[in-house]
Parts: C-alpha cells; sequence; structure tokens
C-alpha cells in the first residue's frame, strides 16, 4: 500500500484551488492538509507544528507573502518539504527564480490533471521532478545563485558508486529503482544521497540535481 501523501494547496484564486482540492481527493494515496489563500498563512500554519505536509502546491502571485518569498522561507526552515511552484508563466526566467529559491518541481496551471497528479507522485517518490524544460534551464546555465556559490569541482570530491549513484538520480530514478539497477539495497542507496547531499551542502534532492548539472558531474547524455 501507497504512503499516503498529505498536500497543503496555497493559491488565493479560491476557484482554483478548490478545483484542484476536488481533484486531488479522490486520489487514494493523497490527503489535503491545508488550505491557504497567501504565503503568511501558510508559513504560520507550518510553524505550527502540526500535520506538516509532504508536499506544497505553491502558487506564485499571493497578497501578502508572495510564492517566491514563501518557498525560500519554507526551504531553509523545513528543507523536508517539497514544493511544487504553481504558475500561468513557463518562461525561463520564472523556472530558473523557482529552483533558485528551492523548489522541487515547475508546474504550469493550463497543465493537464493527469500531468498534475503524475508531478505530485514523482517528487513524493524522487524527491524532484524535473521535466526536460527545467533540465534545459539548468544546463543552459540560467540559474546561478548556488553555482556562484560553490568551489570548482574536484574530480576526487566524490567516490566512483557516489557518482553512479548521481547519475541515476540525475536520471531521476527511485531509491528502489537505484539499488536494483546497481545491485545494492534501498539503505546503501540512501547512505550515498545522504553523503552527496553533505559533501555539495545541498538542502535537499532537486539541490543536488541542480549542483550535478551545473558542476559537469554527470554526462551530458543521461539528460
Amino acid at each position: 500500500m501507497n504512503k499516503t501523501i498529505k498536500i497543503l494547496l496555497a493559491d488565493d484564486e479560491e476557484l482554483f484551488r478548490k478545483g484542484i482540492y476536488f481533484l486531488l481527493q479522490r486520489e487514494e494515496n493523497i490527503e489535503i492538509v491545508f488550505e491557504a489563500s497567501n504565503g503568511s498563512d501558510v508559513i504560520e500554519y507550518l510553524q505550527q507544528k502540526e500535520n506538516l505536509p509532504d508536499i506544497i502546491l505553491m502558487d506564485l502571485k499571493m497578497p501578502e507573502i508572495n510564492g517566491v518569498e514563501a518557498t525560500k522561507t519554507i526551504h531553509k526552515d523545513f528543507p523536508e518539504i517539497k514544493i511544487i511552484a504553481l504558475t500561468s508563466y513557463n518562461t525561463k526566467s520564472f523556472i530558473a527564480n523557482m529552483i533558485n529559491v528551492g523548489a522541487s518541481s515547475y508546474l504550469v496551471k493550463n497543465a493537464s490533471p493527469k500531468e498534475m497528479i503524475d508531478t505530485i507522485n514523482e517528487v513524493a517518490e524522487k524527491g524532484f521532478f524535473y521535466n526536460e524544460v527545467v533540465m534545459k534551464v539548468i544546463q543552459d546555465d540560467i540559474i546561478s545563485d548556488r553555482k556562484a556559490n560553490k568551489s570548482k569541482f574536484d574530480e576526487e570530491f566524490i567516490t566512483s558508486r557516489e557518482r553512479e549513484v548521481l547519475d541515476l538520480i540525475c536520471q531521476q530514478l527511485s531509491t528502489n529503482e537505484i539499488a536494483e539497477k546497481l545491485f545494492i539495497s534501498s539503505r546503501t542507496v540512501e547512505g550515498h544521497r545522504t553523503s552527496l547531499m553533505l559533501k555539495t551542502e545541498s538542502k535537499n534532492i532537486a539541490g543536488l540535481v541542480v549542483y550535478a548539472v551545473q558542476n559537469k558531474v554527470i554526462k551530458l547524455d543521461v539528460l
């Protein structure tokens, strides 16, 4: 039985938010724990630390505290919570900005219901979900904040096994899929992943992927 994914919905457009609510509540593995119409309500709810969500669907344009600023705060104070950015805009600058501040995925509001549910499940299982458009933005070095704070990559910085695990993470394989492919246990994969995050100072898997792509740790053909 799949683990229940706890979702927080944050969008100031009530009709849109309710539409997502009624769509997601039909999914057996999804539970809506809170709805918010602005970033302030999101942060206030999280600070209560009761029934924290696994994933926040975060609209970018909201009153009081917008989705970008809320994402920055949440990424810093609650790095274990994954954020899927919701926006009407699909420009490179918007994508780059949200990945910079810690979003685990990026979903355009005209996406299909299936795309949204698939994205939620991917993020819940793997920690992030970047489609080809997002990976191209990262590869093109448009995202710069994290890269500027990292020293030049040292070839001996990570072990050969860690590099193999990192390659497969960037291919968006799950922990179990990586374990099967490398003939190691899931716990061993998690150990390598933890080590990689510590070495690269990444707060989550999404940040680790950004680091790997921008420092050319992985081969471009895996993208």
